[in-house]
């Protein structure tokens, strides 16, 4: 996998694209280092990769056990170490399940999706983060 980053002004916003697609992200620092809100930043990122990566495989995994999934929300939030560099010390995944879904199953769903299957998951809980998730069903 290969993906590419070009610089789009003369501060901090980038384009990055994928080998794989031809979807293009924008990327931008903060204010203090010349950023101009132009893109995510760059720990938005790895939340955001977090998330997907985790309700791609919670909702593949509710639908192999034949769940009425009609409508799924992720928030994932983080904390972050106030020295430099200022990595995630802690994350919380909260999923919002809507429709006829069995609380049992979309427990031991999410347990797979989230500490067995996500790839994100892992490489992030390698570095030391704690990572948590929650579920709710409407």
């Amino acid at each position: 996998m290969k993906v590419h980053l070009q610089r789009k002004n003369d501060a901090v916003h980038f384009e990055a694209s994928s080998e794989l697609s031809d979807i293009k992200v924008n990327i931008d620092g903060s204010e203090g280092i010349g950023g101009e809100g132009k893109g995510v930043r760059p720990m938005e990122l790895v939340l955001m990769a977090l998330g997907s990566c985790s309700v791609f495989d919670l909702t593949t995994i509710l639908k192999k056990q034949r769940q009425d999934l009609q409508d799924v929300q992720v928030e994932v939030s983080g904390e972050r170490r106030e020295e430099i560099p200022n990595v995630f010390t802690k994350i919380h995944i909260a999923f919002t399940l809507s429709g006829k879904i069995d609380e049992e199953k979309a427990q031991k769903a999410a347990e797979l999706a989230v500490k067995k299957y996500c790839s994100v998951h892992d490489m992030l809980a390698a570095g030391g983060i704690d990572i948590s998730y929650s579920i709710r069903i409407n």
